[in-house]
Parts: C-alpha cells; sequence; structure tokens
C-alpha cells in the first residue's frame, strides 16, 4: 500500500495545484463574464496573431538546437535535418501530453534509435537536455527578475517584496556552476556522494545562450497576443512568464493546464484584467501548442510509415503494421474530448436565441432531461477513453452509440448543432475502425492509473469552474435545484453536473465492488499439453520454460498465444515476452497487466526482448537492460579453421576418453529418469546448492518427459546430460537442465554443446540459444544512466558474487551474435521490490535468495 500511494502522490499533487488554481481564477475573474473572455480573444489584431506565429516558429526551431547540440556532446554524428525532425516532434508531444502518456523520450527512443542513435547515447543527450533546460531558464529569468523586478502579490504573504532576491538567487545558481565547469580539473561535481559530469565552458556557455533565446522567444509570442498596457514591456512580461511556466511544470499537470493561466491572471493583475489576460492566454494556447502538434502529427505518421514500410511506395501495403498503434491513441484522445466537450457544454448556458426556438418546438421536460443525459454521456465518454486506448471490443460500440446519442442531446438541450456536428464527425471517424478492438475484456476490469483518474478529477474541477464562472450572476440557494423554467439556465447546468457527478460515482463504486478475478492455478497436464503445441512454434527456445509447471500460464481466448508468469507477494513477474503473434502478445500483456492490477500489485516482464518494448511502454513500464544473450548462428557454425582449434582439441579429447555424444528422442527419456536422476543428486551436492526454476529449469520428470536428452556416456554409463530445447520450427535449438558427475571427463559439457550445436545445425536448425550473461553489454560512459553504470562495475568487479566475465568469456569463443534482454516493471520505489521478488521466484523462495 505504501508503493501505491507514492505512486499516486504526483497525480494527486499535480490535482491539488489545478483545483488551487481553478479556484484563484473564479476569485480572480469574480466581475466579468465568460463571454467577456471570449470577446477578448476575438479582439486579438490580426499582425499580433502572425507575430506570434512567426515567434512561435523561431522557437520552435531554437529547440531543435537542444538535440543537435546534446548529441554532438554524446558523440553522435546524426544530421542535422533528422535531428530537426525528431526534437521537433518530440518537444510537441511534451509541451502537449507531458511524460505520463506519450511524451518527449519515447518519441526520441522511436526516432534516434531507428537512425543508429545508441540507448546509451539517447539517455545522455536527454539528461543533457534537462540540463539545457534549467541552465537558459535561471540565467533569463535571474536576470530579468533582478533587473526589472516585479511585484508579488500582497495576499501571497511571502518575505519579500518583489523577485528582485529571486532573480538574484538564480543568478547565483548559474554562476556557481559555471565556476565548477570552468575550474574543474576533471569536471565532475561531487555532493554527498553523488558525481555530476560537467560539460565544458564553451559548452556550458552555449547551453545557457541556446536555452534563453528558446524561452525569450516562447514569451515574446505570449507577449505579442497580450493587449497594450501602460508599464507593461517585454521585459516584465517575459519575467511574469517565466514564473507561471515554473509554476505549470512544479504541478505536474499536462502542459500546465489552468495552473499556468492562473499565475498569469494573478501576476499581470497590476497592468490588465483577468478575462484580457486569460482570452490572450487561450491564443497562446492555440498558437504555440495546438497548431504545432497539428503539424507534428502527420510528420510523425509519416516517418512512422516510411520506417515500417521501408518505401514510401509500399507504405499503402503496410498501414497495418502502424496503424494499430496510432489509431486507438487517436481515438481515446477523441473520445475523452468528446467528454470534456459534452460536459462543458452542461455547465454552460445555451447560445442567445436557440433555446428560445427549442423552447416553441419541444416540452421543457425533454430539454431538461436531454440536459441531464448530456453530462452523463459526457462522464461515460472520460471513462470509455480508457478502454478505447485498451482496445475493448466493447467500447468501439459503446462509444459509437454515445457519442450519436450525445449530439442528439446536444440538439434537443440548447439546438448546438456546431457540438452536435463535432459528435458525428468523431463517430464518423471512429466506424470503419472496427478491427482495432479487438481485446475481449469487461469494461469494469480495466485498469486505471493514478495519473488517468487524476486527469478525470481535474476535469470535473474544471467543469466547476466553468458553471461558477458562467452563472456568476445568480446566488447559490438551496431552491435553485428545484426550479425548471426555459430561461432557468443556472438551475439546469447545476442539476447536470450532478447528474454527471452521481454517474461517476457510481461507476467508481462498482469497480470498487466488483470481485477479484481468482488466480490461476498451476498448470494441470492438459494445459500443459495445450502449452506445447505453442511452444513448439514459438521463435525462442526459452518458450518451453512454459512446460516447467512451476508458472502459471495465461492464455489467449483464440488459443493463439500464451504468458508464463509466477507470483510472489505483490510482484507479478511474466518470464519472457508473450507466445504468439504480435497482436495476440500485446493482448496477452495487457491482459496481464489487468490481472495484477486487480489484486493490487504490479506487473513485470522479465529477460524480454527488444521486438516487444514497444509494448510495454505502451503499458507504462520502464525497460531496464539486464544483460546479453548469445545466439550462434548455425548456417557457418563448424570446427574448421584456426579459431574453432581450442573446440576441436576439447572433442578429440573427450573422445579418446572413452566419451560418446547421444541424442535420446523424448519417448526413450522415462527409462532414463533413475540414473539421471542420481547425476543430478550427486551433481547438487557437490556444488553445495539448490535447485533454481522459474527463469531456469529444474530436475522434474514431467518436464523431462517432454523434451530430447543430450548425455554424455563414459561406456553405458551417463555422465552428462541435458534435456534439449528442439521445436518443431527448426528455428532456434538450445538446452536447460545441465548435470553432470564428478567423475565426468573434464570438459564433458563443452563437448556435449560441441556436439548439440552440430546435431542442430544438421537438421536445419537457424540458431543455437546459449543463454544470458546477466550485466553484459552495459554502457560505462560517464553520463550513461545510473543503472547502467552500476551495472557495468559490477560486470567488471563482482567476481565475489558471480562470474559475470568468465560466463561472457565462455559463450564468446562459439562466435556467438549477442542481444539484449531486458526487465520491463514500474520504476520509482517499486523497482528494489520487483528485484528482491525475482531473485525470490528464481530462488524458490526469499531463503533461497540469501541461501545456497
Amino acid at each position: 500500500m505504501r508503493e501505491r500511494a507514492l505512486a499516486a502522490l504526483g497525480p494527486l499533487l499535480g490535482l491539488a495545484l489545478f483545483a488551487l488554481a481553478a479556484w484563484v481564477l473564479h476569485h480572480e475573474l469574480a466581475a466579468y463574464h465568460y463571454r467577456d473572455v471570449i470577446g477578448h480573444l476575438r479582439a486579438i489584431p490580426s499582425r499580433d496573431l502572425a507575430l506570434a506565429l512567426a515567434l512561435t516558429a523561431l522557437g520552435y526551431l531554437s529547440l531543435t538546437g537542444y538535440d543537435a547540440l546534446a548529441l554532438r556532446f554524446v558523440g553522435s554524428a546524426l544530421d542535422y535535418p533528422r535531428v530537426a525532425l525528431a526534437s521537433f516532434v518530440a518537444y510537441v508531444f511534451s509541451h502537449n501530453v507531458g511524460l505520463s502518456f506519450l511524451g518527449g523520450s519515447a518519441i526520441r527512443y522511436r526516432m534516434f534509435t531507428s537512425w543508429g542513435v545508441t540507448p546509451g547515447q539517447l539517455g545522455a543527450a536527454i539528461a543533457f537536455n534537462v540540463l539545457t533546460f534549467w541552465l537558459g531558464f535561471l540565467a533569463l529569468s535571474g536576470l530579468v527578475l533582478a533587473l526589472d523586478p516585479i511585484p508579488l502579490p500582497a495576499s501571497w504573504t511571502t518575505p519579500i517584496a518583489t523577485t528582485r532576491p529571486l532573480g538574484v538567487l538564480f543568478l547565483c545558481l548559474v554562476g556557481a556552476w559555471c565556476l565548477a565547469s570552468a575550474l574543474g580539473r576533471r569536471r565532475t561535481l561531487r555532493l554527498r556522494g553523488f558525481e555530476l559530469q560537467l560539460p565544458g565552458p564553451g559548452t556550458t556557455a552555449a547551453q545557457i545562450a541556446l536555452s534563453a533565446v528558446d524561452w525569450t522567444l516562447a514569451g515574446a509570442a505570449l507577449y505579442a497576443l497580450l493587449p497594450e498596457a501602460p508599464g507593461l514591456d517585454l521585459p516584465r512580461a517575459l519575467g511574469v512568464f517565466l514564473l507561471a511556466q515554473v509554476a505549470g511544470l512544479a504541478s505536474h499537470v499536462p502542459a500546465g493546464l489552468g495552473v499556468f493561466e492562473t499565475a498569469l491572471v494573478v501576476l499581470l493583475r497590476p497592468w490588465l484584467p483577468g478575462d484580457a489576460v486569460l482570452g490572450s492566454a487561450l491564443a497562446y494556447r492555440l498558437i504555440y501548442y495546438l497548431l504545432p502538434m497539428a503539424v507534428a502529427l502527420p510528420l510523425f505518421a509519416a516517418f512512422e510509415a516510411r520506417a515500417r514500410s521501408g518505401a514510401l511506395r509500399r507504405a499503402g501495403s503496410r498501414l497495418g503494421a502502424w496503424l494499430p498503434e496510432l489509431v486507438p491513441r487517436a481515438l481515446a484522445a477523441t473520445t475523452f474530448a468528446a467528454g470534456v466537450l459534452l460536459l462543458l457544454s452542461g455547465a454552460t448556458p445555451a447560445a442567445p436565441g436557440r433555446f428560445e426556438i427549442l423552447d416553441r418546438l419541444l416540452p421543457l421536460p425533454v430539454m431538461e432531461l436531454s440536459h441531464l443525459l448530456a453530462s452523463v454521456l459526457g462522464v461515460a465518454l472520460l471513462v470509455l477513453a480508457r478502454s478505447v486506448q485498451q482496445r475493448i471490443d466493447a467500447a468501439y460500440g459503446l462509444t459509437l452509440a454515445l457519442l450519436c446519442a450525445g449530439a442528439a442531446a446536444s440538439l434537443l438541450k440548447g439546438l448546438d448543432y456546431e457540438e452536435a456536428a463535432i459528435l458525428l464527425a468523431m463517430a464518423a471517424a471512429l466506424l470503419p475502425c472496427r478491427r482495432y478492438f479487438y481485446r475481449r475484456s469487461a469494461l469494469l476490469s480495466q485498469s486505471f492509473s493514478p495519473a488517468w483518474i487524476a486527469g478525470i478529477a481535474a476535469i470535473f474541477v474544471g467543469v466547476v469552474f466553468v458553471l461558477l464562472l458562467a452563472h456568476r450572476d445568480v446566488a447559490y440557494s438551496h431552491q435553485l435545484w428545484w426550479q425548471f423554467a426555459a430561461e432557468g439556465h443556472a438551475p439546469r447546468s447545476l442539476r447536470a453536473l450532478a447528474a454527471g457527478a452521481v454517474a461517476l460515482g457510481g461507476y467508481g463504486l462498482a469497480r470498487l465492488l466488483r470481485p477479484a478475478a481468482p488466480l490461476a492455478a498451476p498448470p494441470t497436464a492438459e494445459e500443459l499439453d495445450r502449452a506445447e503445441k505453442l511452444v513448439a512454434a514459438a521463435p525462442s527456445a526459452e518458450a518451453h520454460l512454459a512446460l516447467l509447471g512451476d508458472k502459471r500460464l495465461l492464455f489467449h481466448e483464440s488459443g493463439a498465444g500464451l504468458l508464463m508468469y509466477g507470483v510472489q507477494r505483490r510482484s507479478f513477474v511474466a518470464m519472457g515476452d508473450a507466445i504468439g503473434p504480435r497482436d495476440v502478445r500485446r493482448e496477452l500483456a495487457w491482459r496481464f497487466r489487468e490481472l495484477a492490477d486487480q489484486h493490487g500489485g504490479v506487473a513485470a516482464f522479465y529477460e524480454v526482448s527488444a521486438d516487444d518494448l514497444p509494448i510495454y511502454l505502451d503499458l507504462g513500464l520502464v525497460p531496464r537492460k539486464l544483460g546479453e544473450e548469445a545466439r550462434v548462428p548455425l548456417a557457418g557454425f563448424s570446427l574448421e579453421g584456426s579459431a574453432r582449434k581450442a573446440l576441436r582439441h576439447v572433442q578429440r579429447r573427450v573422445t579418446r576418453e572413452g566419451a560418446r555424444f547421444e541424442l535420446v528422442p523424448r519417448e526413450g527419456v522415462p527409462a532414463l529418469l533413475p540414473e539421471l536422476r542420481a547425476v543430478s543428486d550427486a551433481w547438487l551436492a557437490h556444488k553445495s546448492t539448490r535447485e533454481k526454476r522459474f527463469s531456469l529449469g529444474f530436475f522434474e520428470p514431467d518436464y523431462l518427459r517432454r523434451c530430447p536428452l543430450a548425455v554424455v556416456r563414459r561406456g553405458e554409463r551417463v555422465v552428462a546430460f541435458a534435456n534439449v530445447w528442439a521445436p518443431e520450427n527448426r528455428e532456434e535449438c538450445s538446452l536447460d537442465l545441465m548435470r553432470y558427475a564428478e567423475d565426468a571427463p573434464s570438459s564433458s559439457m563443452d563437448f556435449l554443446f560441441v556436439e548439440l550445436m552440430l546435431w542442430a545445425r544438421d537438421r536445419g536448425y537457424r540458431w543455437f540459444g546459449l543463454g544470458m550473461a546477466p550485466l553484459s553489454g552495459f554502457e560505462h560512459h560517464r553520463l550513461a544512466p545510473l543503472w547502467n553504470r552500476v551495472g557495468a562495475l559490477l560486470f567488471r568487479h563482482g567476481e565475489h558474487f558471480y562470474n559475470f566475465r568468465g560466463l561472457r568469456s565462455w559463450k564468446e569463443k562459439f562466435d556467438p551474435v549477442w542481444e539484449p534482454r531486458y526487465l520491463a516493471s514500474p520504476g520509482g520505489l517499486t523497482l528494489p521490490f520487483v528485484l528482491t521478488d525475482v531473485a525470490a521466484l528464481i530462488s524458490g523462495g526469499v531463503t533461497g535468495v540469501v541461501t545456497r
């Protein structure tokens, strides 16, 4: 519970700040009507709009310099046009939706890594960008706030009257950083045991200059939209803008929505009325946020089409490869927007004249009921947006029906044909997309993250604010709830909001009271037989771990795939990627995530490949590298040549000692089990260890009967053996459980590996899997993430814990291809608990982690 509370702390803080901002705006705009805000928005001169557009274009051009400078610093030679494209798209997404949904980091990862930038370089570049961002902010705001201070509102009761002390503090921070960068021989800052690598003086100066230009252009775009006011010049407006932006960033609300506007209204009060400031802020949102988004979305879609098709002329035939990723996200956003639109419409009176026309055509109860229904439909669409994002089949038909019903309600409650047209357009966009909604799941079972719940709550807070603003001339009384009249717009809006709140509360109560799905029992023999057929067609031999019987199995409804997992405390840990086609793997990953959520747990995926990382990112998980898996391409494998001299020597020496290799088919394994048990027990006793499990096989007779067996015999006695993963698809062969007798010839296991590779090659297998080398392939760059640097340090100096380098060196002699493997799990304070639980699953319990 503590971990879940900590995970919810950020969204709750953002929601609280948003609510506070709404309350302050309500207080500041008490003397104005919402039509005053719209009037100021429409009154902005065309030349000012054009100037703001030009400054916005220059601002985004300067933003591309962040990534250009960062990539040059980390040693990437990527050309500027590609850098500019990825940087523009990433910053537009960051500005609009933040990092929690599909932020700039995910966009950068997708685009830059496809052009050859390594994950280590990209991580260092992102850290460099954060540094650039704040250096420029502190330098520019320090100058502006110190040289042209802004008086702080007296109601804030702060110990300072103006922003000058704040500006001086910012300048001191920048100066200390520059001094440390210039004087440090190794450009390393040590603080309480931590080390921060500093760029050189020249790079630091470039960072400050670039970021200052970006901030100045962004602030100037807002200044161009503000009405002229005596005493409000560009430097002062820029200082207000910087303070408002940092307030929005600190709130963790996406794009600082509401918090940024509130700070502007409060800080610009000495020069401009609140309704004028809010009208300009709305124009700024449109120009600096939404218009670039309209440009960035097609650019990113074009990049995806080109990247996935390989050539534009084949893009039409490859639409299915990338549209399933983008379409549900876009439809989820439009569904959520439709819900917001209906709620806001329900909180505001109908356009003048239209309600009077409707009053002559329809009875009052019909209009009242339509008003209530519109708000209830708005709540339903907010909730359904999550199911649309998760591609639930039931959400498709229900969302389509609610959009059409919402359009009808918009017409019946106030003849709002513009709103009805927007909702019908959304329904038309959804109509041909039935094939993307393939997941069969109950709507009540969908998982809602704290950020998603806070977002819905923030919408309600915003709607309450709009209702108060639109009907501020009506004093509240209990009698309002029972006033039914054609001109009673305020009571109608009040009842509509209450109906929406009741609908949302009822849905939340139904989710709280729903019974948790029972956890799957250990697999039966019939389920293992069913799994065996799927394992035989899997591209990775590691899928055979599903046959161990120690993991629960989650089958896809179609029978085309499965996911194996274990449960330790609150951690639900999937072993490897799910088995099956990509759509099936995605569906199983979501179902597993929901299963963990229903039981109050967290989902993690252990030893997954890079191919499915987008799926885990979509689930909100963070991938962390565990090491690399060695795979030997068998087409060219042989013992010829000087490079294989050592392997030839092993083969001849073990043969001279009277040993021979034999591949026992699965039908012959049961007769050998007593002899194999004796070898296994002696090996465990000699090693003074216990059986591992979960990610490794253990001596289980039912499991061994399902696989062929590679044995080394001395005479007629088995002195070494390993069960063989040899699926029928001839894609990858490997082995799992390995045991040898104490008197077996030295290098017996090397001999077994060589003979088995030759056997697999002759039977047409493409790959031979040698398993993982933990902590292998980690970046040791000074700007690499802490996880990677610690992993690299353990790999180089962790001989007392595990022979990391020795294991990789042993596998290197077979000339394998190294492929990364990851742990995808929640981050933050949850990560140590997940790692401990994974170790317990592998060791057979918590005691196995600390004992052999």
